[in-house]
């Protein structure tokens, strides 16, 4: 299972109970009653199989009457869109054998069904006053709000100190492109600096689902930190991947962002674990100090309206972004769908980025 898999089983999760839902309205009122309750949300026939005893419904669901109904011992099932009640004060009886870590008997209950269905089980504690959320072989303990919107407060102050981290990476690597002087390890401090700060966006992304309509102000903030950073990670690499003959670039590109995803908090720090994903030997001194050419990807998608068709005809042509700068318009021109107009926008457009790099580097 991978860690996206796990991430968007567990954001599809929270969707479904967030606040602002009707489904968690019903579920606050349950713990705020401190009667507990068991609700599986899901395909009937799949559940009903494990089912015994209690009341068919079949009435249109409502905070209100989850709450009523959750003052009986046995299960609720409800639709997989949470708008139907269709049984009340069940008997589940899943497969004893099936594996859980769970002391608690409407715990353990709730974590066999939900292994054994697939479906969303619920189990709210009465004794503990804990909303915990299980789906298949995942378990989720929902948190208060309060307590959640600092945590996610704390993680949006990560993910800017992390941005800024990598905006001055980024900065460096432009300054050292235009003068021919990157390093191997000015391009590992990008990607490393870029990943960290993926990790504290995915983990910012789980409080953002779980806090629903009350995160609104924190999402908007994660999303404008975030805005670039995917794109801006990928044009690094297609700088300076070494890229094979045997698969496409953007393929090749595809599987090192996915290396690089798996990779524990340790190896993310680790030079040689990074270089060797980009596909150097290497990350001692010698290489530290071998210098590598952009192939130009990154600066050409800063220039506004160039058409990613032309960009790969320009770097095709050029080969590099130290050829590139030094090509004159009517080398430009030449270049498969490029044209007079174009090849003056590439040439200034360049010369712009070169000096808004240099101001840019004053502010670090």
């Amino acid at each position: 299972m991978t860690k996206q898999s796990n991430t968007a089983e567990i954001l599809e999760m929270l969707r479904i109970t967030a606040p602002g839902t009707r489904l968690r309205e019903g579920l606050d009122n349950v713990l705020r009653a401190n009667t507990g309750g068991l609700i599986i949300v899901g395909d009937y026939d799949k559940v009903s199989a494990l089912a015994e005893g209690g009341f068919f419904i079949d009435a249109p669901y409502s905070p209100a009457h989850l709450y009523e109904l959750a003052k009986m011992d046995g299960a609720i099932l409800l639709s997989e869109d949470c708008n139907k009640i269709f049984r009340a004060n069940c008997h589940l009886n899943p497969d004893p054998g099936t594996p859980s870590m769970e002391t608690g008997i409407r715990h353990r209950t709730a974590e066999q069904t939900a292994r054994q269905t697939g479906e969303l089980v619920i189990s709210i504690s009465q004794r503990r006053r804990l909303i915990t959320l299980y789906r298949g072989s995942y378990r989720y303990v929902l948190r208060d709000t309060t307590t959640l919107l600092n945590t996610a407060t704390q993680a949006i102050e990560a993910l800017e100190k992390y941005k800024n981290a990598l905006d001055e990476a980024f900065v460096r690597l432009s300054l050292e492109e235009f003068d021919d002087m990157v390093s191997l390890s000015d391009v590992v401090q990008v990607v490393q600096r870029a990943e960290m700060l993926k990790r504290v966006d995915k983990e910012l992304t789980l409080y953002i689902a779980e806090l629903g309509n009350e995160g609104r102000l924190v999402r908007m903030q994660a999303e404008e930190l975030m805005s670039n950073v995917d794109t801006d990670e990928r044009m690094a690499l297609r700088d300076y991947l070494v890229f094979n003959t045997e698969e496409s670039e953007m393929a090749q590109v595809d599987a090192a962002l996915e290396k690089l995803e798996r990779l524990s908090s340790e190896d993310l720090l680790d030079g040689d674990r990074l270089a060797g994903i980009l596909g150097y030997a290497g990350y001692n001194d010698k290489e530290r100090r071998n210098i590598l050419l952009s192939r130009g990807y990154r600066m050409l998608h800063k220039i506004p309206r160039l058409p990613s068709s032309v960009i790969d005809n320009v770097v095709e042509t050029f080969h590099d972004l130290n050829q590139l700068t030094k090509a004159s318009i009517d080398a430009l021109d030449e270049v498969e769908g490029v044209g007079p107009a174009r090849a003056q926008q590439i040439s200034t457009g360049l010369d712009r980025l070169r000096t808004q790099t240099i101001m840019d580097s004053h502010w670090f």
